[in-house]
Formats: structure tokens, sequence, C-alpha cells
């Protein structure tokens, strides 16, 4: 498959601006009436959906799910925005950096041979951030 990501990106970037569309004062009553609370149940919803499409192996629903999933942390996104706590862009910075830090065998300097040393060293880098956090 050729790479996309720039199209991803743009793509993404389309996803972020019908949610500020939707939620705009102006915008659609059923999502602007929505909270982190009426809301946070649709996440778990779509995560069960997305494991109802692998189980079944049925790639076109799981397609279709993952765009599903993937409008939840842009819905949060977008509320924290509203209420200027942050925004996707503040999400998709920690994620970023979180998996650039926890993958020195491939952004730095350290090795791992096997999917378990991999395993290992995340663990014991997650570890570490949350004892410099406490």
């Amino acid at each position: 498959m050729r790479d996309r990501s720039k199209e991803a990106g743009e793509k993404f970037a389309e996803l972020v601006s019908i949610m500020s569309r939707l939620r705009a004062p102006d915008g659609c009553p059923w999502d602007c009436e929505q909270t982190f609370d009426t809301i946070k149940a649709y996440l778990l919803e779509e995560a069960y959906e997305v494991m109802d499409a692998i189980d079944a192996r049925d790639w076109d629903g799981l397609k279709e799910e993952l765009g599903d999933l993937l409008l939840q942390p842009v819905f949060f996104a977008q509320m924290a925005k509203d209420e200027a706590l942050f925004d996707i862009v503040d999400s998709l910075t920690a994620i970023n950096e979180k998996l650039v830090r926890r993958h020195p065998h491939i952004f730095g300097d350290a090795t791992a041979e096997t999917a378990d040393d991999v395993k290992q060293r995340w663990d014991e880098i997650k570890k570490q951030e949350k004892a410099e956090q406490a």
C-alpha cells in the first residue's frame, strides 16, 4: 500500500473542522447539547463495535467502525476546546511524544530484539514516567 499520510492528515483536519462546525453556536442542537458525561458511553459502544467487526473479519465494517471510534476523541477534544481546557493538537502532541519516548529502540540508541523486549522496556518507561509524575 502506498503512503497516504499526507491525505490522512488532510482527512483528519477535515474531521476536526466538521466537529467544530457541529459544536458551533449555530451547529447541530444534539452535538451542542452533549457533555463529557453524556457522550462517554459512545466511546465504549464504538470500541465494542470495532471488536465485533474484527471478530467477524468484516473489513468493510471495521473500516466504518474505526471511523466511528476515531470520532470519539475528536468529539471529546472539541468539548475540551470549547471549555478552553485543551484541543486535539494537544492530544496528538501527547501521543506522538509518548510513542517516541516509549520506543527508544526505534527513535534512540536502545536495542530490543523481540516483542517481549519491547513490552518490558515499554513497561519500565511507563513505570518511570509515573514515578516522575508523583
